[in-house]
């Protein structure tokens, strides 16, 4: 979709040069899918040079410009899964950013789904400095994160003990190519730490903690008294009951394939 009231792009762009109705520019994907007549100009962030992934001893940072196709080719596996949950054409694959799926943040973003589960955090620079946020945290709500005005998302980080657990991963949708109605994850740390992180089902992510495995009326009772009803989506992807009811079936089926 062509954004008309848009005269400028500033490319590269720095976060000093932000002001009222612009716009940061990635890989455009979800930018461009709907109208935005506020927006004036763009701040081209392709251009900034980043390195899409950088492997470091604490663990992988994710620059906001890394393209799911160089993620999925990364060689983890929890994260090229995460990628094949986008069920989108090569062409999107090539296109589309980690930042833009994360800062997008919609319901069934598997970029919000794989920071959540394996603890990972957000980088995000802005006029005030820059700051750490948990992925668990930086989406709110549906469409909304906790980014304020001129605010950008430089980078995911996964820790280095979180690429290296176990992990069990589910997703469901209403048809084949459809988006994802429910995305359950779930991780094995190295101390008997267990996390069942649920998304797409959800407004936002949750991310369910246990010292050690669960029993299955341990877990199915900390998914009724930690996610709320009203938490759920409803939307033409899937009604609020039937993502309540496979959230609990798959994460009954990660439990027990963690716990074997």
């Amino acid at each position: 979709m062509d954004l008309h009231t848009v005269a400028e792009v500033v490319s590269p762009a720095e976060v000093g040069q932000w002001r009222p109705g612009d716009a940061w520019l990635g890989g455009g994907t979800a930018l461009f899918g709907e109208p935005r007549p506020h927006l004036s100009r763009l701040l081209d962030l392709t251009t900034a040079g980043w390195p899409a992934l950088t492997v470091r001893d604490d663990g992988l940072e994710i620059a906001a410009t890394c393209t799911i196709a160089e993620l999925a080719a990364s060689g983890y596996d929890i994260a090229e899964k995460c990628c094949h949950a986008f069920l989108a054409s090569f062409k999107i694959w090539n296109v589309a950013t980690v930042g833009g799926n994360l800062c997008a943040a919609l319901p069934a973003g598997p970029m919000i789904a794989l920071g959540a589960s394996l603890g990972g955090s957000v980088l995000l620079l802005g006029p005030g400095g820059e700051r750490r946020v948990p992925v668990a945290g930086f989406v709110t709500g549906e469409g909304t994160t906790v980014l304020t005005e001129g605010e950008l998302l430089r980078s995911m980080h996964l820790p280095a003990k979180a690429l290296t657990a176990r992990t069990a991963y589910r997703q469901g949708s209403l048809h084949a190519h459809g988006r994802s109605g429910v995305l359950v994850i779930g991780r094995l740390d190295g101390d008997g730490t267990v996390e069942i992180t649920v998304t797409a089902a959800t407004r936002r992510p949750y991310v369910l903690t246990f010292p050690g495995m669960p029993g299955a009326e341990i877990l199915s009772v900390a998914l009724t008294e930690r996610i709320p009803e009203d938490a759920y989506v409803d939307d033409v992807h899937g009604l609020p009951a039937w993502r309540r009811h496979l959230t609990r079936l798959y994460a009954e089926q990660v439990r027990v394939e963690l716990a074997s």
